[in-house]
């Protein structure tokens, strides 16, 4: 007899496992014993699959935190250079007193000394940051420099957990999926490089009250991811068109409402009461120029003709919205309305492709849209490798401009390859999502006859405005109906049940 936490809400059907359906993920279970049986029990114990994720998600964090430990005792008090050969680089003890938090300044309201006069990140990042100041005892600075990073660590793992959480449970029938957050391995050399865990937490959580049918909750969510960070807002662009098609206007109402009202809870008193330090990280994101990691770079160093600013600002936002246009066109048109995760993956990772800078860290805010949108474990591990070859590439070519006339690293021609692994393997998920959107059958989610396990309100919700070929759909895209799980194109395989 299958547990609760197996049947959830669908009693007639099990908890989807990985090990039955994905050839890598059986492969790799050969390392624990094998794939599960028919007869395992777990669900029925403590040891949940959301506990079982949360614990890895605890553990690779921790692997996550040790990589760091040459940079922790000694690299980023010496010089520049061993930290990037050590690749253990972060942004957090740096900014502890370069942006006055040693001096007990109060961002945003405080000037600081030197060409940053204002704190450059988003209200509700800095009072995350600003709370970790106020946890950090006494002593030297490099000591409180070790501490700070240390108590952020502490914070930021608890997000990382969160997010494992919320990833394995906005899937009611796939909790397992939320292993390929907790063991990306991205995810654990990246979580400490800055701040962003506590903006990919609040999306999580998010899309978690959406798949419930929260709307409001969701919308509040959103709002304070975005108040921590730019990237979540994208995300009502999706619920928009999703909406359009469903005819669920009053939702999306309800969700954006809620986002602009907790955005301005969060933002208004810092706006009104220190507004040259509030609209700091709006200049400073206007004003940087072609930074690590982005295409523009390639071309700059390449060619060695420079940019504009305003130039490449006004090509990037005008790509981004031809990218969103796009996925909208894709949204109504395609043969079965889209998942919600599907779209907002590729709407988050429109904004990154052709953003002037695209930091190793801003894999973070894909990682847990991409398990849900493409739960598939070899798509998913290349992605991750291409990753992972981008994040010691750019350290590596950073100790190279930083080693003098030793050129020790990667030299400017092997990071613009390894930027271009890292473009092209984030394309090559947006292939394979877009792929499933136009061919439902190949979409490992709705194998079992779901229509969308994250939608929320538009779960099973009839289609009220289409455009094209959506009219007429496929045969294969005709919404599914309950009953047992069907594997497209291969036989019912009874130990799945």
């Amino acid at each position: 007899m299958p547990s609760a936490e197996d049947t959830s809400v669908h009693r007639e059907l099990p908890v989807v496992r990985p090990t039955h359906q994905d050839e890598v993920a059986e492969a790799g279970s050969e390392l624990i014993g094998g794939r599960s049986g028919r007869r395992s029990r777990i669900g029925g114990t403590a040891l949940t699959p959301v506990a079982v994720v949360a614990l890895v998600a605890l553990g690779m964090f921790a692997l996550g935190m040790v990589q760091k430990l040459p940079c922790y005792n000694w690299a980023w008090f010496r010089g520049a250079g061993s930290q990037y050969t050590h690749a253990c680089y972060s942004d957090i003890p740096h900014l502890y007193a370069a942006r006055g938090f040693s001096d007990g300044l109060l961002p945003y309201f405080d000037r600081l000394p030197g060409d940053m006069q204002y704190l450059e990140y988003p209200v509700l990042t800095g009072a995350f940051m600003q709370v970790a100041s106020w946890l950090t005892p006494g002593g030297s600075l490099q000591h409180r420099e070790q501490l700070y990073w240390m108590v952020n660590a502490g914070m930021l793992m608890i997000c990382a957990v969160v997010i494992a959480v919320c990833v394995a449970r906005t899937h009611r029938r796939r909790p397992w999926d939320g292993l390929l957050v907790a063991l990306a391995p991205a995810f654990a050399l990246t979580a400490t490089i800055n701040w962003d865990l506590l903006a990919v937490a609040l999306t999580a959580a998010a899309m978690l009250m959406w798949s419930r049918g929260r709307v409001l909750a969701f919308g509040i969510l959103i709002g304070l991811a975005t108040a921590a960070k730019l990237y979540p807002v994208f995300l009502l662009g999706p619920v928009f068109v999703l909406c359009w098609r469903a005819g669920k206007w009053r939702e999306f109402g309800s969700a954006t409402l809620g986002a602009a009202m907790s955005w301005l809870v969060v933002n208004l008193p810092v706006m009104v009461l220190a507004p040259e330090g509030w609209k700091k990280f709006y200049t400073f994101s206007e004003e940087r120029g072609i930074d690590f990691g982005s295409f523009w770079l390639i071309i700059t160093q390449r060619t060695g003709k420079s940019f504009e600013v305003a130039t490449v600002n006004t090509v990037s936002t005008l790509a981004t919205l031809v990218l969103c246009a796009a996925v909208g066109a894709l949204t109504l048109t395609a043969p079965r309305r889209p998942r919600f995760a599907q779209l907002a993956f590729l709407v988050v990772a429109a904004f990154i492709l052709v953003n002037k800078v695209y930091s190793p860290q801003y894999v973070l805010w894909l990682i847990p849209l991409a398990v849900l949108a493409r739960p598939r474990w070899r798509d998913f591990l290349i992605w991750q490798a291409c990753e992972v070859m981008y994040f010691l590439g750019i350290w590596m070519y950073l100790a190279y401009t930083t080693s003098g006339d030793k050129h020790q690293g990667l030299p400017a021609e092997g990071y613009h390859l390894a930027i271009a692994l890292h473009l092209l393997g984030t394309l090559y998920l947006c292939a394979v999502v877009v792929r499933d959107v136009l061919m439902p059958e190949r979409d490992v989610v709705r194998r079992d006859g779901s229509d969308d396990p994250s939608g929320g309100v538009l779960d099973g919700a009839e289609d009220v405005f289409v455009l094209g070929r959506a009219a007429h759909p496929a045969r294969h895209a005709a919404p599914a109906v309950e009953g047992p799980r069907v594997e497209w194109g291969a036989p019912h395989d009874p130990a799945v049940d």
